[in-house]
Formats: C-alpha cells, sequence, structure tokens
C-alpha cells in the first residue's frame, strides 16, 4: 500500500506544474521550447562568416496599421525606384514557371493553382550584380520586425504576372505544431503596368473597422461613392452617420499593386498552439491586362509566444 502512495505522490508533482501552467492560462497547451529542425539552409539568405557587410543608404518609408489581430502593416516607399529598377533588371534573364509544393520537398506546375513566374534572386557576385541591393533589401526587412532572434529570410523571389495569370487563395504558412514556421511575409511591388487592370492582392477574411477613404491611395474601394466625403463621419454609401457612432465591422479588401510599396502581416496566432491566422487567407488576382512584378520576402523561424 505504502508504494502505491509512493507512486502517487510521484505523479501529483510530475504532473502539479504543467496542470497548473494549463489551467492558470485558460486552457491554453503551454509553449515548449523546440529545438531547430533540420532545414535546407540553402533556401535561407544567410551570410557566410567574413562576407562583407554592404553599404545600406537609410530607409524613407512610412507604415499604416491597417489591423492588430493579425498583424497588418502597410509600408509605403519601401523599395526606392533605383532598387525597383535594378530589381527588374536583374529578374528579367532569371524568370521561370513558378511551381507549388504539397509537402515542402517535392514541387511541380500547376497552373490552374499558381500561374506565373519566378526568378531567385542572387546574394553574391561583382560589381552590377545586384546583389548589394538585395542584401540590403533582407536588412531592411529584418530590421523592420526589430532583429529578432530565430529568424532568417528566406531567399528573396519575384513573380511576374501577365494575362490571366494569378495566384489563387493559400496561405503563406504551414503547420507550426513544433514551435517553427514562416512567421511572417512582405508582398512587395516591384513594378506595375500604366494600364493593368486586374492583379489586386485579395485577403477576403480580413477583418477591418471604419476604412477611412485615404486607404483608397492603396486599396480598391468601389463601396466609396463620388458623394461620400474624405473623413470618418460619412458612410461608404455617402450617407451622413454619427461620428460618435462605433464604426462597424468589415471584412475583405483587396491591396492595389502600387509599385514601391508593401505589405506586411504576421501569419501565426501568439498563443503557443502554433495556429495560423485564418485572416491570412490571400489570392493574387488575374491580370487581366498589363503586367506586374511582385516580391516575396518571407521569414522563418521560431513562433512567437505570449502567455495569457
Amino acid at each position: 500500500m505504502f508504494s502505491y502512495v509512493v507512486v502517487g505522490v510521484a505523479l501529483l508533482l510530475f504532473f502539479y506544474s504543467p496542470l497548473q501552467e494549463y489551467f492558470s492560462a485558460g486552457g491554453v497547451r503551454p509553449h515548449v521550447y523546440t529545438p531547430r529542425p533540420a532545414i535546407n539552409e540553402s533556401l535561407l539568405a544567410t551570410d557566410a562568416p567574413g562576407d562583407r557587410v554592404p553599404d545600406c543608404a537609410p530607409h524613407a518609408y512610412s507604415i499604416q496599421i491597417l489591423s492588430k489581430a493579425p498583424l497588418v502593416i502597410y509600408i509605403e516607399n519601401f523599395l526606392s525606384t533605383a532598387e525597383r529598377e535594378l530589381l527588374r533588371d536583374i529578374s528579367d534573364p532569371l524568370f521561370e514557371p513558378s511551381t507549388i509544393t504539397n509537402n515542402g520537398a517535392e514541387a511541380h506546375q500547376d497552373a490552374t493553382i499558381r500561374n506565373s513566374e519566378v526568378a531567385l534572386l542572387p546574394r553574391s557576385g561583382g560589381a552590377g550584380s545586384g546583389a548589394d541591393t538585395v542584401r540590403c533589401i533582407e536588412r531592411r526587412a529584418l530590421a523592420f520586425q526589430g532583429w529578432r532572434d530565430d529568424l532568417w529570410l528566406e531567399r528573396l523571389r519575384t513573380q511576374r504576372y501577365g494575362p490571366s495569370q494569378h495566384y489563387a487563395h493559400h496561405f503563406d504558412w504551414g503547420s507550426g505544431a513544433l514551435g517553427w514556421g514562416r512567421v511572417s511575409s512582405f508582398m512587395v511591388w516591384v513594378d506595375a503596368a500604366q494600364d493593368l487592370e486586374g492583379g489586386g492582392t485579395e485577403f477576403p477574411y480580413l477583418r477591418r473597422r471604419g476604412l477611412r477613404k485615404e486607404w483608397c491611395r492603396w486599396v480598391e474601394c468601389a463601396a466609396f461613392t463620388s458623394g461620400s466625403s474624405d473623413d470618418s463621419s460619412s458612410s461608404h454609401e455617402g450617407k451622413t452617420k454619427d461620428p460618435h457612432e462605433e464604426p462597424e465591422e468589415e471584412m475583405g479588401l483587396v491591396f492595389k499593386p502600387a509599385p514601391g510599396n508593401a505589405v506586411f502581416w504576421e501569419n501565426f496566432r501568439p498563443d503557443g498552439t502554433g495556429r495560423g491566422w485564418e485572416e491570412t487567407w490571400h489570392a493574387g488576382l488575374p491580370v487581366r491586362k498589363g503586367f506586374k512584378v511582385g516580391l516575396n520576402i518571407w521569414s522563418w523561424g521560431r513562433l512567437d509566444y505570449q502567455m495569457a
């Protein structure tokens, strides 16, 4: 009998702390600090020991916060005109048909899902290769995220879309069950035809409150009419509303391809569950006329975690 008591006390002591953390966190599974899984480091934008640090100009961008949960930030002038021209020039000879993957390893073409061209940008080379510019853009993206520990950029890629080309709705994140994954994304616009039609980046489930008309520079605002005013005291239908009234929550928006600008968003919830934000479901809508060139900047690393 005594042996059963000893075993029972040992089990109680063993499970007490995890159970206490579980219930004190409102039923959320406590975070487990897991080691970094095996990865293909050739896909990451990492420097070798002794690599020269490029001389990067200070940034000149401005930001607007669109959403806090998930965090979505619009960035104006993320790329300079010279940077956009260089990215376009070095990408042109490198473009090849885009692929998709279902398991993170094997890639194949499927134009019904992703119909575009992709170029993997060089990070090394002599003068005129554009490598320094690519690395400066990488450093800017890391600085934007606060130089976080356990976070690396994936190799930068440009994407080119012409008439009828698109990327169907998808998530950038995969499973975060082990505490690691593609934690954030930048969608940067490098170039677009002046007569471009279509080709916007749609987030159909992104919730927003009181989208002001100022946002119409960057998002499609068909709901605004010519009779609506520029301030938040008018509704999208041009009808006067009470300025003290709580803004209505709306769902879904389409970002216009605005060369030089970017959208940044975080992919995972900071609750230790490894679940991604459903609101980051997005698509590159079909180009009806003209072309656009985008730049994908993805960050891979350890997921954020905040105790409830």
